[in-house]
């Protein structure tokens, strides 16, 4: 048995994502994969290769030292770096030999100096801001002032311009059309001056909604992970959960009516009742939102988190009749017996989206990579 828990990440699961989005696409569109954020709590050392074998085309990330971890295990396949870059990153992101994004052209003037005197060639992705309202310039003229500066410099390669959806995981698609709408304008008139400039917009929404967000690239994040950027169900899209989060029971005690369990006494047994402690809690990214809402899953059957969780330990009613022991394994995201719980799941009495519950789970706990899938999308959480 694990210390306290551990996070286990089927690699045949992401393989098996990585080829289902890339069948939707149309002949030369990318498949680039984001792996920022340690690959959505998934561990970066785990998925890069997997996500390479299963045919990514490129490898994107949030930051230049993101893809330098990755450029020590995949030593060719194209890397991308999407966040933002302060001067003394900019250095590492072309030792990675990353493409780099680019909005500024303070930056562009930076990057040039530093790509020359390392004596290579360094691709560059032109943002443009189409109305998510974060990185990237609004001003279309200067995303072409801007690649024409890059498309000049011996230096500098003019890559692509991109950019991110804000609203495409909404059932109304009227936002996600006029970005989609501005990006192609613009794209056509870049591509008179430069034919072989690509386009790329569509995260893991705009790759599933609407293949005419594809462009030349697209850039699934969630979807990877076998996660629903719809906050449904990953079945529906023919996608397996990468995740699984376990636990076991370390303490089972018989509590009478009026007995309670965890800080502040927020739980109180009404009837007879058992109760098992499990050694996981919000130090290992079980959030304190879920307690008192949250479940598990021992012995293939669902019972609620009872009491305050705390950062080393949850609680959890078993009822009377249960023959829990300690040891058997708790089962937090995942499958056990026929009952799963998703991310998505958990997400809800938390207020939150999926990818912040991977994102979550706190370094101390293991990511441990296993071979597990079958190809075929597994049965998803609708059964509660």
């Amino acid at each position: 048995m694990y210390e306290r828990a551990e996070a286990r990440i089927d690699l045949g699961a992401l393989r098996h994502n990585c080829r289902e989005l890339k069948s939707r696409l149309a002949e030369g569109v990318e498949l680039c994969p984001v792996l920022k954020a340690d690959a959505y709590g998934h561990g970066a050392l785990h998925c890069v290769s997997a996500v390479a074998e299963a045919g990514a085309d490129r490898i994107a990330f949030a930051t230049a030292s993101e893809a330098m971890l990755a450029r020590s295990v995949v030593p060719d396949i194209p890397l991308l770096v999407l966040g933002a870059l302060a001067p003394g990153e900019i250095e590492m992101a072309i030792s990675a030999r990353a493409d780099v994004a680019a909005w500024e052209p303070g930056f562009i003037a930076t990057l040039a100096d530093q790509a020359a005197a390392a004596g290579l060639v360094v691709g560059v992705h032109i943002k443009y801001d189409t109305g998510m309202g974060r990185l990237g310039t609004t001003d279309p003229e200067l995303v072409l002032e801007l690649a024409r500066t890059a498309a000049a410099h011996p230096n500098l390669k003019l890559a692509a311009i991109w950019t991110h959806f804000a609203t495409a995981d909404e059932a109304d698609a009227t936002f996600r059309d006029l970005q989609r709408d501005r990006l192609a304008e613009l794209g056509e008139r870049a591509r008179r001056e430069f034919p072989d400039v690509r386009l790329h917009a569509a995260n893991s929404a705009g790759l599933i909604a609407d293949s005419a967000c594809h462009f030349d690239m697209v850039r699934p994040g969630v979807a990877v992970y076998g996660m629903d950027p719809f906050g449904k169900d990953p079945a529906d899209h023919n996608l397996l959960p990468v995740l699984s989060l376990h636990s076991w029971v370390a303490s089972v005690k018989d509590f009478e009516p009026g007995m309670s369990a965890g800080y502040g006494r927020t739980w109180r047994a009404e009837q007879p009742t058992r109760v098992a402690a499990i050694p996981v809690g919000y130090g290992d990214g079980v959030r304190r939102g879920l307690s008192n809402k949250g479940e598990v899953l021992i012995g293939g059957r669902r019972h609620p988190i009872s009491g305050t969780v705390s950062m080393d330990n949850i609680t959890v009613d078993l009822g009377a009749d249960s023959d829990v022991r300690v040891g058997d394994e708790v089962t937090l995201i995942g499958s056990q017996g026929g009952q799963t719980i998703l991310a998505e799941q958990v997400a809800v009495p938390l207020g939150t989206i999926n990818y912040e519950v991977t994102c979550g789970i706190s370094p101390r706990v293991p990511r441990v990579g296993r071979e597990e899938a079958d190809g075929e999308a597994r049965p998803g959480g609708g059964s509660r």
